[in-house]
């Protein structure tokens, strides 16, 4: 039996892996979510939201080897948390995420892309600290291919993200590379696109990056295949 920790991207919280949890725990496995900093139930201020604050959250949350899965925004607070303590971390999986490159933030990367299909989508605070998405956009990026009942589910759930975790700059320490890692790419990914995602692990060893076809929040738009391909990745460590 492995133990899975899923760490959520902007904007959502621990309530989008709903439909994950009982599909790992079908395959003997144990599987739970948290709120982030600032994310679903935590009561952090927007404000007060920092990058290491989500990497501790992640380590506070861990109580032994576990495979840490990180969503989207959710792979910069995972490797930062393998950067502070490597110990209980045995495995990262990165889920159609932002890998950091070093010395950049997370925004920087987005920038980077060759596309930005989620920037029209964005609607900034009057102080600048925050973002939400627009409800009207939504699904056509986050949950284009989940059932209409389910897309609204969740953008009803959406919440704000802060912006300074996003703009912090981080380069991976030692530490990272020493965990075994793998990625899952979505091929219709409308969020970040998944030419990027091929960018980010091009030099990746063979049989490390995995591909599912679906958009950008396979745990809602095939969470069973997602589990599937979780299980597999954690056969050595199960």
């Amino acid at each position: 039996m492995a133990d899975f920790l899923l760490i959520h991207g902007s904007c959502h919280g621990a309530w989008c892996w709903r439909d994950v949890i009982p599909k790992l725990a079908a395959r003997g496995h144990a599987a739970r979510a948290i709120d982030l900093p600032g994310h679903g139930q935590d009561p952090t201020p927007v404000n007060d939201v920092t990058l290491d604050g989500y990497a501790r959250a992640i380590l506070a949350a861990l109580h032994g080897p576990t495979i840490v899965v990180g969503h989207s925004m959710g792979g910069f607070p995972i490797t930062r948390a393998a950067d502070l303590d490597p110990t209980r971390i045995a495995h990262l999986i990165y889920l159609c995420a932002y890998v950091p490159l070093g010395g950049t933030s997370l925004a920087d990367q987005r920038r980077r892309a060759p596309r930005q299909p989620l920037l029209p989508a964005i609607r900034r605070a009057a102080d600048g600290r925050s973002f939400t998405i627009d409800p009207a956009m939504a699904r056509d990026v986050f949950y284009h291919d989940c059932d209409a009942d389910t897309a609204a589910w969740a953008t009803r759930h959406l919440g704000p993200q802060a912006v300074a975790p996003q703009e912090t700059p981080f380069t991976p320490g030692p530490h990272v590379a020493t965990i075994p890692r793998d990625y899952i790419l979505c091929d219709d990914d409308r969020t970040i696109p998944p030419e990027y995602q091929a960018t980010m692990t091009a030099h990746w060893p063979p049989g490390s990056v995995h591909h599912l076809p679906c958009g950008h929040s396979p745990f809602l738009a095939c969470p069973a295949r997602l589990a599937e391909t979780l299980a597999r990745i954690a056969e050595p460590h199960a």
